[in-house]
Parts: C-alpha cells; structure tokens; sequence
C-alpha cells in the first residue's frame, strides 16, 4: 500500500485514471459526455470511461474498473452512486475521486469537494490524497448516514420526478406528507456500559457533516474517528412538523442540530418496534442494528488545503 503522497504523486503523474459516471441520477446523463471531455482535457489518460444507465449495474460497472487497476476511480453521481464506489475502494491502494452530480451531493461537502464541476475536475488534477473513515452498519459500509424511522420512510418514498425538478427540498416535502401517520418511536442506543433512551419520530447516526444538503452538527467530520448520533423533533409531531417545513424554506443555511447528542466509535440501535433503516439513502433493513466504524478506511481526492488528520 502506497502512501498517500505516493498515491498523490501517481495521480499527479501518471494521470491513469477511470471514470464511472451515474447517467441515471439527477444530472449524470446530461452531464456524461461533458464530463469525459472536461476530464479528458485535464489530462487524465482514461484506461476506460463509462455511463452506466441502469443503477443495477453500477456495482458491477465499479468492481471491473478497479480491476483494471487505476491510481483514481472517478466516480460521477449522487451519494448513492458515491457510497457504492466507496464500498467496493475501502482499504485498496486506489483513490476515489468525487463529481458531485447528485440532488445533495453530502459526502462531497464532507470532503470538501467543490460542487462545480469544473472546480471539482481542478481538484482531481491538482488536489492531493487524504484518508477518510466510513462507517458500518452491519457489514455494510457508509460515507454518510444511517437514518432510522421517518427517515428511511422518505427515502424510501421521495418521487424520482419531484427529485428531478426539486432536488433536495423534496426529501423535507416528501417528509410533510408522511407525518401525519407515523408514530414516535421509542430508542434505546447502548455504548459500552451506557445506555440512553429517548423518543423520536427519527434518528440518524452520521459519519460525515451533512445530510439532506444541509450541515447536520458544527463538528461532524469524517476523519475524527467518531460517529455522531441525534435524533430529529423528539417526541413531538408538532415539533418535527415546524422543524421539517423550515428546513424545506431554508436548505442548507440552517444546521439542524448545534451539538451532537452522541458522539462514539461504536453503538447499538434498538426501537420498541421494528423500524425502517436506509444507508446512504437506500433500504437497509430494520432495527435492531450494530453501528460501528472503519477507520481510514478510505482514499479521497481532496482540493490541497483539505484537513487531513
């Protein structure tokens, strides 16, 4: 395993790299051919590029463009399509790179990515290789979140079309619609020897610093070895309903929550019925779930002035 300034001077180097552009998500088939020129023309020799439409091939589409054995994976796409990539890069000797051409593009803010394309395929060119840590829920690795009730129901629910023409604000509208039938739950998070309980119609355990486009504490990271979980409105419908409809006026300027109501290396989730769980966005299962993580588990490609612990 190369160092990370080996890796980065590979990159800066050799520019052998693949791209792997999500053409099914928000902006990726528009933006394909447009992003293979701009990569192109940065000087990255691409061993192969693909747009790959249909997203039950993009694990497969990924997994054989890290075989070709590339100093960067590129991958174009939202969070779905990033955490994918993630997953099948954890501790491999390849750095990703990020084009954040999803609806909120999380893990890139995270990371510090610019969401720019432009800016973001500058950053590939010249920036410099970090580690980040994901997160495991169950075998199952995460760049950003787990997210249990509510949550889980919106991901799960969110129109594609509302997506299209709305981006982000459609996860807060779509959670609008769904509030009225859905019952609090009540949570049990055990950490070592402790153990707290409280009631919440939501509750996310984070690795990175965003969620929805929107930053989640003022000190979640991904390279700080923790995992920060909060929970969303409380007990109350009322609460979470005042608190939804602001975050849908106003996106991304307001941080949901000031200080993290837990911040650990690993926990274990329960509620006292089974609830919907959605990794990084997608169906993941129900409670009861192991929360844990994976240190450094993950080369980025980051603009040169990144934090890098």
């Amino acid at each position: 395993m190369r160092t990370k300034q080996q890796l980065t001077d590979a990159i800066r180097r050799d520019r052998r790299a693949i791209l792997v552009v999500n053409a099914h998500s928000r902006r990726g088939r528009v933006l394909y051919e447009q992003t293979r020129a701009k990569v192109t023309a940065a000087g990255f020799e691409l061993l192969s590029a693909y747009g790959v439409e249909k997203p039950e091939e993009l694990e497969r589409v990924l997994a054989a463009a890290i075989d070709k054995g590339p100093d960067l994976l590129i991958a174009g796409g939202g969070d779905g399509t990033i955490s994918t990539a993630a997953r099948l890069l954890a501790h491999r000797d390849v750095a990703m790179g990020l084009l954040p051409l999803g609806t909120t593009n999380n893990f890139a803010r995270t990371a510090g990515i610019p969401l720019d394309l432009d800016a973001a395929v500058a950053t590939l060119a010249g920036g410099k290789v970090i580690d980040l840590d994901l997160g495991l829920a169950g075998d199952v690795a995460f760049t950003n979140h787990v997210g249990i009730g509510l949550s889980a129901e919106v991901m799960r629910k969110a129109p594609p079309p509302l997506k299209r023409v709305l981006g982000r604000y459609a996860y807060p509208l779509t959670a609008l619609g769904l509030l009225g039938g859905h019952r609090p739950l009540r949570v049990t998070v055990r950490t070592g020897e402790r153990q707290h309980v409280f009631v919440s119609h939501q509750v996310y355990v984070a690795n990175g610093g965003f969620h929805a486009g929107r930053p989640i504490t003022g000190d979640a990271d991904a390279d700080d070895r923790l995992l920060i979980a909060y929970p969303v409105g409380g007990p109350s419908r009322r609460t979470l309903l005042r608190e939804t409809a602001r975050n849908a006026a106003t996106g991304p300027r307001r941080t949901l929550r000031e200080e993290p109501f837990l911040a650990v290396g690993e926990l274990w989730l329960e509620t006292d019925r089974p609830a919907r769980v959605e990794v990084d966005g997608e169906p993941a299962g129900h409670t009861p779930l192991r929360i844990g993580l994976a240190a450094n588990a993950l080369r980025v490609m980051a603009p040169p002035d990144a934090h890098d612990r």
